[in-house]
């Protein structure tokens, strides 16, 4: 029986190197990123409750636009890797290119929006039925920290854009080595601007905003510099800027399958941000709690995040060089080694949640419910990893409706208005809600199941027709 179990679900040395060759950097580097939203969080906590909710509240308008960014180049991403899987590096430069045309049209869509209606997206998550909090002053914070993080949209998009195709040639190593570069340069900058020191100015929740946006093209200028001097590797940015020509029929390929994904991060993102939205309707120290469980959630949820992402490089390689039999069994496997890898990170997570609270300087009653956000947040996450996986297991075969489906759709028809309902419309404890909402996360993992089991994502989607 165990030898049967061994053979369906677990790899082999060989299979387990490549997995980790692929994903360790990405985790490593979204690791980097992670810790450094934790020290500007934990710095900005420890001036006060207001600055905190402030920028927490900026940082979710920004997570959306992250998201966004990601649909936009994933779309095209499907594609780029199956490109390469095939060798067919002129169709990965065409990839290339739409992604440069999303990302430019949500950079610019998203930086009119905070400009002209930045102050209303704020107020959406400020609300005065709690107990501790200004709102006044947090609105204050958030209006300042918006102002400068708006600097670092372009160079994070243009970052993205680059990332994303290098990672489809199987190189991730080099885009963490751009992450570590660019949190050395936040940390500092963090340090100085926030609190003053030497000849900085003490700027607080300013010079954070600046640090990141900074960091941001740090990182930007050296993936540039990276692809465009090792062309031998990235063979689709040869003639990449030469014209802007997308070739009809991988343009339209590429609206037909990428158009629901794009759309399903940007309606994925802006429901998250509805969510804690409903959330903050019942006070800002609400705000503050979900701010501090949040933070070390990111910290722990890189890994079955960056899992998940592999998914999609190594099963897209296999289905785009048309090997569907190995990549049923690999993907079976993957699945099966982060859901194991998260049972493991969600009880450390639920040993260190007990104390982290305490780093920050705010109420103890906002410190006790944070703490119990992180241990919902910790049980949940396998079903989340699973849930992770399957969608990344779909979007390598390019069923992006079923994605779009089984991601954004269930968030919208089913989570938002169970939250909205829990949150606005009963008298149950906050800690209740969440707990309520965050198990819907068990519905969809057998939702996942199924369609997984299926096989409906065994296609290769360029092959010569």
């Amino acid at each position: 029986m165990w030898s049967k179990f061994r053979e369906k679900f677990i790899g082999d040395k060989a299979f387990y190197r490549r997995v980790l060759l692929i994903a360790m950097p990405m985790i490593a580097q979204n690791a980097i990123t992670s810790f450094v939203n934790f020290l500007d969080n934990i710095m900005v906590g420890m001036i006060g409750t207001e600055q905190m909710s402030g920028v927490a509240i900026v940082n979710q308008l920004v997570f959306v636009f992250n998201i966004c960014i990601f649909g936009g180049v994933s779309g095209a991403g499907i594609f780029g890797t199956q490109f390469f899987g095939k060798g067919d590096y002129e169709g990965q430069k065409h990839a290339f290119r739409f992604k440069m045309y999303a990302s430019t049209v949500i950079t610019v869509a998203a930086l009119s929006l905070f400009t002209f209606a930045g102050t209303e997206l704020i107020q959406l998550y400020l609300s005065d039925s709690g107990e501790v909090g200004d709102i006044a002053l947090a609105m204050q914070y958030a209006k300042q920290y918006l102002r400068f993080a708006m600097i670092g949209l372009p160079a994070f998009a243009l970052s993205q854009t680059y990332i994303s195709s290098i990672r489809e040639t199987g190189h991730t190593f080099i885009p963490m080595l751009a992450g570590m570069a660019a949190m050395v340069t936040n940390l500092i900058l963090d340090i100085c601007l926030i609190f003053g020191v030497g000849p900085f100015p003490t700027l607080g929740v300013e010079g954070a905003a600046i640090a990141t946006a900074i960091a941001r093209y740090v990182e930007c200028s050296i993936v540039l510099i990276w692809t465009h001097t090792h062309k031998e590797i990235n063979k689709y940015i040869v003639g990449a800027y030469r014209s802007f020509y997308i070739p009809k029929n991988t343009l339209k390929d590429i609206l037909i399958k990428g158009t629901p994904l794009m759309v399903n991060e940007m309606l994925w993102a802006s429901g998250m941000a509805a969510i804690v939205q409903c959330y903050a309707v019942r006070g800002l120290d609400v705000v503050a709690a979900q701010n501090i469980s949040s933070t070390i959630s990111n910290m722990f949820n890189v890994v079955y995040i960056q899992l998940g992402g592999s998914i999609s490089i190594i099963i897209g390689q296999l289905l785009g060089a048309g090997k569907i039999e190995e990549a049923k069994d690999t993907n079976r496997k993957l699945i099966f080694f982060d859901v194991a890898c998260c049972v493991g990170i969600a009880l450390v997570m639920m040993v260190v949640g007990r104390w982290f609270p305490n780093i920050y300087a705010t109420q103890e009653s906002i410190k006790e419910l944070a703490r119990v956000f992180i241990v919902i947040s910790a049980a949940v996450m396998p079903l989340c990893a699973f849930c992770h996986c399957s969608y990344f297991t779909l979007r390598s075969g390019g069923k992006t409706v079923v994605t779009f489906l089984f991601d954004s759709v269930y968030m919208w028809v089913i989570v938002i208005p169970t939250a909205t309902f829990l949150a606005k419309y009963t008298v149950l404890p906050i800690a209740v809600v969440y707990l309520l909402v965050q198990s819907l996360e068990f519905i969809k993992a057998i939702i996942g199941f199924v369609m997984v089991k299926s096989g409906v994502w065994l296609q290769n989607i360029v092959e010569e027709k």
